[in-house]
């Protein structure tokens, strides 16, 4: 992009393209879109790239928290104000409820989560011509990546309010993103028939933390599902290997995992707890926990309808606890 505003365009496409049929290409361009995601989310936030590199002195965590956000221009058919986005977005004074799961972890969920969720809703709305479907990415369902203030103010918020709570160390990089999910359990391929982590390749010194907002009305389109596994940790890896490489057809028919969300335990995963949707609701987790949407699809055309399940899935790198990262085995 940086070439092509500089005038400097492609003269041809690279040859080896001519070799693959859509599908072939489809999946070799999302394992490319896959590596610039994982190298993002690993990549130092700016001031600490200044800091490292530039010998610059950190700004205090107390003055950062505290800066106005510059005001970022929505889509040009939008109703949200341009000056709403620098205000703060979310409840500063939140009741924040625990929730234990069975095998001794905790979530954490918060009502009444953004001051005017409407505004928010308005938003995607009018950006909904640029939710894309991401060729290889594992989501079922269109995405676009949140404006910057609201990305910021969330990370702030992260910092605020739940970072002592999940016992994650130093920040790193975060990241966010209006979701809906649209595809059918018919068509779902085999990694997104089960359960998940969001810790994969990244430093065994580092961790994620994670949140979903609900920005729908409808409970019934599902909240989020836990998980612990059943397996011991190389049979573990072993089945998420295969979910990962084989096709829905052949997965399934190795492990009896037919197409469809997983909502309810099976052999390999037991259900260690639920939060269910409600509007504006947030649940903070640990990314490290299994977890799937709670999809059960009674009604699928209620997916489809205006934003349908509409969320805002947010992901917090961060280094893990100092007391951790030197434990000895």
């Amino acid at each position: 992009r940086v070439m092509m505003g500089q005038g400097i365009t492609p003269a041809a496409h690279h040859p080896v393209t001519r070799q693959m049929d859509n599908r072939d290409l489809s999946e070799f361009l999302g394992e490319i879109r896959k590596d610039a995601a994982r190298t993002f989310i690993k990549l130092p936030k700016h001031h600490e790239f200044v800091r490292v590199f530039c010998d610059a002195k950190e700004m205090p965590a107390a003055t950062a928290m505290q800066a106005p956000l510059a005001p970022v221009q929505p889509p040009a058919n939008s109703t949200v104000q341009p000056t709403s986005l620098s205000t703060a977005l979310f409840n500063p004074n939140p009741t924040i409820q625990t929730i234990a799961l069975t095998n001794g972890q905790e979530v954490y969920v918060i009502d009444d989560f953004a001051q005017d969720p409407d505004a928010l809703l308005r938003l995607a709305q009018s950006a909904s011509s640029q939710f894309q479907t991401r060729p290889g990415h594992p989501y079922p369902g269109p995405q676009w990546d949140l404006l910057a203030p609201i990305s910021a103010q969330l990370d702030h918020y992260f910092e605020q309010h739940l970072r002592a709570r999940l016992q994650t160390g130093p920040a790193m990089a975060s990241y966010g993103r209006f979701s809906r999910v649209t595809q059918t359990p018919a068509t779902l391929g085999a990694v997104q028939r089960i359960c998940h982590t969001d810790d994969s390749n990244i430093a065994p010194e580092q961790m994620i933390s994670a949140a979903v907002h609900y920005l729908f009305q409808d409970a019934q389109l599902g909240g989020t599902v836990f998980f612990r596994s059943r397996m011991s940790d190389p049979d573990t890896q072993a089945f998420l290997i295969d979910a990962t490489s084989m096709d829905g057809s052949t997965f399934g028919s190795k492990y009896g995992i037919p197409a469809g969300y997983m909502t309810q335990s099976n052999p390999y995963f037991e259900v260690i707890g639920r939060v269910p949707a409600r509007w504006n609701r947030v649940v903070f987790y640990d990314g490290r926990i299994f977890h799937s949407g709670d999809i059960q699809g009674t009604s699928p055309a209620a997916y489809q309808a205006a934003m349908g399940r509409l969320t805002i899935n947010a992901f917090f790198k961060s280094q893990k606890p100092h007391s951790a990262a030197t434990l000895k085995p």
